[in-house]
Parts: structure tokens; C-alpha cells; sequence
């Protein structure tokens, strides 16, 4: 996986945000988090080495703003250059993950239309309560690719209501952290069986710290989060963290 963080900085918008691993991360280094700063990789997907080959070859999936949000407010000035990057760039996969879906309509460019087909837009669900705000929006917005976070998560979800061919995938995944929130496995199975139902491609990502079991919790050390849930074998889609 390739990420590509053109700003960083965020404040807590959610139950989700609750031990946001930015805030962990800036802490231990001295930096304010909620200070929302343009990157000096702003411009990384047009960047090339020595034999003026682009750094990020194509064909890449890039995981956009992971250390703030691309539809922040703050954001607002900086945006339009970074659409107009992601359009420079149509061999690159961009994946967009937001909490801020009521953003999304008007901070899209111009030439949007239907949506620029290498760019994907993930709405962050951890609970019953950001489903029912989140989805609408990113079901209702002109968007070619679109997909499902389910991370961290926080309780059963039902998310049928908005499954449909539409969905790339739902990805679901725990809280990591020394402070992480229990994430119980009926509550990954039952999201499989939604998306299985719906034949929406499914991925388990990783189990977080605290995993609930068969009602016992297992705490989980962050190295082994992502292998432990693959050995679960319930994904019903391989391969969209691995490409690069």
C-alpha cells in the first residue's frame, strides 16, 4: 500500500476519532495534531527520480490523506491543486477515506461529472449512528468508485439498508492502541454475511489490540492485528492493501 498524505492534521469528529492514531503518533512527538499544515509531499504523485521516471509507477493505489482528512475545512485552499494532481495522474488509483461526507458535494472540482474513474471515495463507519449519517451521502453522490471502512468497530452495524453493486468492497477492521476499544467477531461475521448477502466483496483488515471471541477478549500485539485476521479466511476478496 502507498499512501500519499498532501496535508496533515485533523480534529476529533466522531466516536471514532476517540484514540485517534494521529494524535498518538504527534504526541510522542511533540507536535500539536490539531495544527492542519500542507505536507512537503503535497506534490509526491507528480514527483520523478534521476532518470525522470514518476517515484509512484502506474498502475499504484494510493491511499489519500490518511493523517488528516481530505475534506477537512482548513483544507479548502489547497484542494483544487491536489484535484488537480489526482487528474495529472489517471494511471494512479487514488482511494479517498473521509468522515466528513456532508463535505463531500461541494468540495468536488468542476469537471467532476459522474466522478474522475481513478478516484474512489471511502466513507469511515464505526457505529449504527455514523451508517445512518455517513452512507446517504456517499450513496447519493456522483461518485465510478466508492467503498466502506467499517474501522474502528465500535458495535454490530447493519449496513444493508446501502449495500449494493455500487460498493467496491466493505472493509472492516479494530481499534489499535494502548487504549483500544474491544471489536467482537460476531460483529465482523455479521458484516461479512450482510456483504455476502448483498454481493458486496468483503476484507477483513485487522482484529485491533482488544478481540473478543467466543467471549473471551485476546489482546492482540499490533504485529500480528492484520495476519491473525487473515487466518479468520473470511475475506471474499484478496489483494487491495497488497498492490502497489
Amino acid at each position: 500500500m502507498v499512501t500519499w498524505n498532501p496535508w496533515h492534521g485533523c480534529h476529533k469528529y466522531s466516536e471514532g476519532c476517540g484514540h485517534c492514531y494521529v494524535f498518538g503518533m504527534d504526541a510522542r512527538f511533540g507536535r500539536d495534531p490539531e495544527n492542519v499544515v500542507r505536507t512537503g509531499d503535497f506534490r509526491l504523485p507528480l514527483r520523478r527520480n534521476r532518470l525522470n521516471e514518476y517515484a509512484l509507477r502506474p498502475n499504484t493505489d494510493v491511499f489519500t490523506c490518511l493523517t488528516s482528512d481530505f475534506f477537512l475545512e482548513e483544507a479548502d485552499p489547497w484542494r483544487d491543486e491536489a484535484w488537480e494532481i489526482i487528474r495529472a495522474r489517471p494511471d494512479l488509483g487514488f482511494s479517498i477515506i473521509t468522515k466528513r461526507l456532508s463535505r463531500l458535494q461541494t468540495c468536488l472540482p468542476s469537471d467532476w461529472g459522474e466522478g474522475y474513474p481513478n478516484v474512489a471515495i471511502g466513507a469511515t463507519v464505526e457505529s449504527q449512528r455514523q451508517a445512518a449519517i455517513r452512507l446517504p451521502f456517499l450513496m447519493n453522490a456522483p461518485l465510478r468508485r466508492r467503498f466502506v471502512i467499517c474501522e474502528p468497530l465500535l458495535e454490530a452495524v447493519d449496513i444493508t439498508p446501502w449495500l449494493d453493486d455500487r460498493l467496491a468492497y466493505v472493509m472492516v477492521g479494530g481499534e489499535s492502541g494502548p487504549d483500544a476499544r474491544v471489536c467482537d467477531y460476531d460483529w465482523v461475521t455479521d458484516l461479512r454475511d450482510q456483504c455476502v448477502g448483498a454481493g458486496v466483496p468483503f476484507v477483513f483488515k485487522q482484529t485491533g489490540a482488544r478481540f473478543r471471541k467466543g467471549g473471551h477478549v485476546y489482546n492482540v500485539p499490533r504485529a500480528l492485528q492484520i495476519s491473525q485476521a487473515r487466518k479468520a479466511g473470511i475475506d471474499t476478496i484478496t489483494g487491495i492493501l497488497d498492490r502497489e
